[in-house]
């Protein structure tokens, strides 16, 4: 070791034979019954209450959705067209012609309003808003915010 510019031993400089064998741990043996999951949902946000909601894909605004989605239907948020490819729930961009559906001709723009028969708008769920009891006075939403527990 004294060729060396460094005095600290390296991993190859010390025998396999020098270094402690490390000792195995044995498999514990279970007891008892097996573990069962647990009834209930599990995981953030499961089992809170959701709607079904439709947005416009291009600036995510809130749609309000009647039975159907008229074809010269606009966005409230973005003037755009909402009887679009994009916003249909048949929209994959990694399938053939770019939908889950077999149509017949691929539609190039997927952003312009088109006649598709098989349109049905692309619906997400989210979770249901709480909408708090509007407070009467000014001074009564003061004291909610500051009320001692």
């Amino acid at each position: 070791m004294s060729d060396r510019k460094y005095k600290q031993r390296g991993y190859m400089d010390s025998e396999a034979s020098d270094r402690p064998e490390a000792p195995r741990r044995q498999p514990k043996e279970r007891s008892g019954a097996p573990w069962e999951r647990p009834d209930g949902p599990r995981g953030r946000g499961l089992g809170a209450p959701t709607e079904s909601v439709f947005r416009c894909r291009r600036c995510g605004a809130r749609q309000r959705l009647d039975v159907s989605l008229p074809f010269d239907a606009v966005c409230e948020g973005c003037n755009s067209d909402l009887h679009t490819c994009s916003n249909c729930i048949h929209f994959d961009s990694s399938r053939p012609k770019e939908c889950r559906k077999p149509v017949t001709e691929r539609v190039v723009n997927k952003i312009k309003r088109n006649a598709c028969a098989l349109f049905t708008p692309g619906l997400v769920q989210e979770f249901a808003r709480e909408h708090p009891a509007p407070m009467s006075r000014p001074r009564d939403a003061f004291d909610a915010l500051f009320r001692k527990k």
